[in-house]
């Protein structure tokens, strides 16, 4: 029997439970639409349920999950760092990628509001509810781990944002780590999206 079972596994169960939810979280978020607007469905399924799992079953405080400002300093410096990185980068995207500006000129209804419901959860599943389970793991290799659902996530977006993901998602998992929050990522990635939509809508 022991041949055929081979050697006992052993794992860490939130590791396996953040891994398992947020990849069906992620399929139900491709293949189902809850709410009116997908911004809200992005809201609940990446916001409200982890949080009420860590809460819930869990028994943690969400704070051991990146959900604090925690070093607000270093993290508005790389935020305003990685604004003013983007900035050009993205209107440069905005104005000379023709797919780019197709996919997102008929997004800038309800800005900015729609993009910080749509990001705000979206950032805390990858940089804070999956990075920092896998981080207490894996350790630092967790920055790529989390980089890569995140890529994926991006399928069916212009090809040359999607290709970027991997290493936007790892940079994103950096300030994350460092500032032990996923609010400064939120905040350069919900610039990010604003922006590029105004560009490629002509606003801007």
């Amino acid at each position: 029997m022991k041949y055929l079972t081979g050697e006992k596994l052993n794992f860490d169960w939130k590791v396996v439970a953040v891994t398992i939810i947020s990849t069906l979280l992620l399929m139900v978020d491709h293949y189902h639409k809850i709410f009116a607007y997908k911004y809200w469905d992005r809201f609940l399924l990446y916001l409200v349920v982890p949080l009420l799992i860590t809460i819930i079953f869990f028994r943690e405080n969400p704070r051991e999950y990146g959900f604090s400002f925690g070093d607000w300093k270093l993290g508005l410096t790389y935020t305003v760092l990685g604004i003013a990185l983007m900035a050009p980068v993205i209107y440069f995207l905005g104005h000379g990628d023709e797919t780019m500006k197709k996919y997102y000129e008929n997004y800038a209804a309800g800005l900015p509001w729609t993009t910080f419901v749509d990001l705000f959860g979206w950032e805390f599943f990858f940089r804070g509810w999956i990075l920092f389970a896998y981080s207490r793991k894996f350790g630092h290799e967790a920055l790529w781990l989390q980089a890569v659902p995140f890529a994926f996530a991006h399928m069916g977006k212009p090809e040359i944002e999607t290709l970027s993901t991997i290493f936007g998602g790892f940079a994103f998992g950096w300030i994350a780590w460092r500032t032990k929050s996923f609010i400064y990522p939120f905040l350069i990635h919900w610039f990010i999206a604003t922006f590029i939509i105004l560009v490629a809508a002509g606003v801007v």
